[in-house]
């Protein structure tokens, strides 16, 4: 990649202001905003100068949207009562967003019976529509600007309150808080130096949101007679007047009504557009970097043999991520085929470009990864050439060929299965998606795929949580979940990690055994070198997003490794002989050895004994 200057990756608010949306969003209100602070100033006179001899007139050149009961101009009335109802709006959530949020984090801070107090309160609160509770508070405080802003925002406070509870809760029991705890950080800083950060982007579009939704209640109110009172007046308190009139002179109660629908707009589409800044937190499309085809300078792969039943044929397959201001390849250019029932490992530190390679061939990277390969066939479909996705009847018949011929097992299972639905389930889905089964049809097959990967019970287990399974029974039903079809090729990614030793063994057992059944090549990620020579028959060494030697197992165990990085990982590799008097070997030293030419003391003799008890 090119190591020139490159420009710095833009704020996540700038990237949202050159969107349409962003846009669209800034224009209208740096127009609400500058009609909020020159209406009054340019308006004010006339919207308070009746005439006594245009009572009630409609739409003229003079006044655009008539004139109200007393000879005053609508028009010049709206422009300056856009002061006053903003203003109120902005008030009343202003009070309701913190006292939302005093009430929202109060179970954080305060002793337990006080949370449960404070949450059952607020679940009661919300029972109550908003626009009627405000009536409610209006009706003790008494009419007027103040009680209402007042009403508005203690109706508004509950919801926000809750809102703020959850998600509070949500990041209060996540590992990084109570590493906390243990260093003794108080309640209040966990609050604003580790809860409150992690929450402010949903409560600042939430805000922005209530705002619009304040001015339509404002304006209900004063529209009642409940919130401003003559001589002032609001864009509600002028729907009031304008009811009257509004089989004579519709214009009076439209004026009003436009500006309601069009500030509360304004503040939707404000909020809109900081939820989709916000959340994405990347440059988004217009901010990425000139595209060069990556293929354009790749060498050809001469050097990879052909077979003749290959399940998987990847040739030239690079994949490119932006990053301040350039493209970079994580994976880069990188050639290799897996035969059919054959097992394949993939080895390489972390960050090499083991998964994503693997996640690009199935289909499974987004947008803004670009892909690129010379070709990418899978069981005699062509997934990519030159670059391109070839149409193969419809993109059905592709996501139909990678669901049942392509089975995946994650590195964490419990991330990759929802929670929200029961193991069965979701082993069966693929069968009704893509084998034709019923539903009926498809819970029975998966209670039999589900036994087939050594789950006991498992017709009990099927109606059972992500949750309710240990690690290695959620993989068992991960690879129960790929065999729900005929799968051509498993891709395993890290598949033991994290898991004890016994269950890991298991594991393997139980992917070699698939192998045996169904015929199915497997391509094994892992950092283990013991697992990946115990279980594979030919390795892929990846360094830097490039693969730097494909060699055999038997080869690679028998110390006949080339490439000077293979033989650094393979001396990092602690056996049962290393004297433990010495710091373990790390890949950097061992690399720097073999560059020089220095003796690497590699016992190999462990390994493959761990090798042959694997198989």
């Amino acid at each position: 990649m090119s190591s020139s200057p490159t420009t710095t990756q833009r704020h996540w608010i700038v990237a949202t202001l050159r969107t349409p949306l962003g846009i669209l969003a800034a224009s209208a209100l740096v127009a609400l905003i500058a009609l909020v602070i020159f209406g009054p100033i340019i308006w004010g006179d006339a919207a308070v100068a009746g005439n006594p001899r245009a009572l009630s007139q409609g739409p003229s050149s003079e006044h655009l949207f008539g004139t109200d009961a007393g000879g005053r101009d609508v028009f010049a009335r709206t422009m300056t009562a856009a002061r006053l109802s903003v203003a109120m709006a902005l008030g009343a959530v202003s009070l309701g967003v913190t006292l939302g949020i005093a009430l929202g984090t109060l179970p954080t801070l305060a002793p337990r019976w006080i949370g449960r107090i404070v949450v059952a309160f607020l679940n009661f609160a919300i029972a109550f529509p908003g626009l009627l509770l405000a009536i409610f508070l209006l009706i003790i405080f008494g009419q007027g600007a103040g009680s209402a802003v007042i009403a508005i925002g203690l109706a508004i406070a509950p919801a926000f309150a809750r809102l703020t509870y959850a998600l509070a809760s949500s990041v209060n029991g996540r590992d990084f808080i109570d590493a906390a705890r243990i260093l003794g950080i108080t309640k209040p800083g966990l609050l604003f130096r580790h809860i409150l950060p992690n929450i402010r982007e949903p409560l600042i579009v939430n805000a922005t949101i209530a705002v619009g939704t304040g001015l339509v209640v404002f304006a209900g109110l004063s529209f009642l007679g409940l919130g401003i009172q003559p001589p002032s007046f609001d864009w509600g308190r002028m729907l009031n007047e304008g009811l009257s009139k509004i089989f004579v002179n519709p214009a009076t109660a439209l004026a009003p009504g436009i500006a309601v629908v069009l500030a509360g707009l304004t503040f939707t589409l404000v909020g809109e557009a900081i939820a989709r800044g916000a959340g994405v937190r990347s440059p988004l499309t217009r901010a990425l970097p000139k595209w060069t085809p990556l293929n354009a300078s790749g060498a050809a792969s001469d050097s990879i043999p052909e077979t003749d039943d290959a399940v998987l044929t990847v040739r030239n397959l690079s994949v490119a991520v932006p990053g301040n201001g350039e493209w970079r390849r994580p994976v880069n250019n990188i050639s290799f085929t897996v035969g059919r029932g054959e097992t394949v490992g993939i080895v390489g530190e972390s960050g090499s470009g083991k998964s994503l390679s693997c996640m690009a061939i199935a289909q499974l990277t987004d947008h803004p990864t670009v892909v690129d390969a010379g070709l990418i066939e899978f069981d005699g479909t062509v997934l990519m050439k030159d670059g391109v996705r070839p149409d193969n009847g419809s993109s059905r018949t592709v996501a139909r060929q990678l669901g049942t011929r392509l089975a995946m097992v994650f590195q964490d299972p419990m991330s990759s299965m929802n929670p929200s639905l029961k193991v069965g389930y979701q082993v069966a889905e693929i069968g009704w998606l893509h084998e034709g089964m019923s539903k009926s049809e498809a819970k029975k097959a998966a209670v039999d795929r589900l036994t087939a990967v050594k789950i006991p019970d498992a017709e009990r287990r099927a109606q059972q949580y992500p949750h309710e399974f240990s690690g290695g029974m959620r993989q068992r039903a991960m690879i129960a979940m790929g065999l729900m079809g005929t799968p051509a090729l498993i891709i395993a990614d890290e598949p033991t990690t994290a898991l004890d030793v016994t269950v890991q063994r298991e594991v393997l057992g139980l992917l070699h055994n698939v192998r045996e059944e169904t015929g199915a090549a497997i391509l094994l990620i892992s950092h283990d070198m013991a697992v990946i020579t115990g279980i594979c028959t030919r390795v892929l060494v990846m360094f830097a997003g490039e693969i730097v030697e494909d060699i055999a197992v038997d080869d690679l165990i028998g110390g006949r490794a080339q490439h000077p990085y293979t033989k650094a990982l393979l001396a990092a590799v602690p056996t049962m002989t290393t004297d433990r008097d010495k710091p373990l070997a790390t890949v950097d030293e061992a690399w720097q050895a073999q560059g020089s030419g220095s003796a690497v003391d590699v016992e190999l003799d462990d390994l493959m004994s761990l090798a042959e008890e694997m198989r």
